[in-house]
């Protein structure tokens, strides 16, 4: 069985076992990561994680060089460098791949999980639940350093999974098409912390908060709640001309992966999101 949205504790760890007996290949990719302490999610890693689970950083691993007045605060990587960064986690085809945080996917799990089917890998999903999940159910964990042995990465990358600055500006406004905010409403309109220096959003950005994805308990929302969600968002627009951004482009990811675990197909990324936005003052902002 092949998981390429989202997958419960009780599937991985039946997982593992097939692949600590040999016969399956699974890799599972601790993705912890906080705003606050960027080393943080490194730190906790080495405390404790999933078995056999390597750290992948979203400031390193899951980004490239920021450029100062061009890109946002956490760009992709180059697919060259990405794909080389897969390599030495020794991804192929058949590898299965799990990916974990502390925030149900939002930080930085769902990232990791799109950026992964951008280069063309679809063996991949999010842990339900992510690692507080994990432990609330008992399950093992330990500090072990895991290795694996570095393979080409053999993937492709998907040019249309990716919205960039141009195509934004220039659907923005346009009805056939919709571009959705995924940040909360309080951050949508320009109030609470903010972590760029210009407040507000797109002009013709509509909200769709990445958090009404999970329920109570930090879990996903059944697939057909989440169609019913997204069905009252894009009304006629269909989702390949639906574009999703956020602060930096990590949690608007947190959509995507709902869309896909809803069975709706791909939306677009602006990975750029807010923050590149506005290293141009000539781009309008709206509160």
């Amino acid at each position: 069985m092949s998981y390429e949205t989202v997958i419960s504790p009780e599937a991985l760890a039946t997982g593992l076992e097939a692949a600590r007996e040999g016969s399956a290949d699974w890799l599972v990719l601790d993705a912890r990561f906080t705003l606050d302490d960027e080393d943080w999610g490194r730190r906790v890693h080495r405390e404790s994680h999933i078995p056999g689970a390597l750290f992948a950083d979203l400031a390193t691993d899951l980004s490239g060089p920021i450029i100062a007045g061009v890109t946002g605060r956490r760009p992709l990587p180059a697919l060259a460098v990405w794909a080389a960064t897969l390599s030495r986690w020794g991804v192929r085809p058949e590898t299965q791949i799990v990916t974990y945080d502390s925030s149900g996917g939002m930080m930085a799990a769902a990232r990791l999980w799109w950026m992964l089917r951008w280069a063309g890998h679809d063996r991949v999903a999010v842990l339900d639940g992510g690692w507080p999940a994990w432990i609330a159910e008992g399950r093992p964990a330990d500090t072990s350093v895991a290795t694996r042995t570095p393979v080409p990465f053999q993937g492709h990358e998907r040019a249309a999974f990716v919205a960039d600055v141009g195509l934004v500006d220039e659907i923005r406004l346009n009805p056939t098409w919709a571009l959705f905010d995924s940040r909360s409403e309080e951050g949508f309109h320009g109030l609470g912390v903010y972590q760029d220096p210009v407040r507000g959003h797109i002009p013709g950005a509509r909200l769709a908060n990445r958090a009404d994805t999970l329920d109570g308990a930090g879990r996903f929302r059944s697939p057909a709640e989440l169609r019913a969600h997204y069905a009252a968002l894009f009304g006629d627009v269909p989702v390949e001309r639906v574009v999703f951004y956020c602060g930096s482009g990590v949690t608007a990811a947190q959509n995507l992966l709902a869309l896909a675990h809803a069975g709706l197909g791909d939306a677009r990324h602006y990975v750029g999101s807010w923050s590149e936005w506005i290293t141009d003052p000539s781009r309008p902002v709206a509160l």
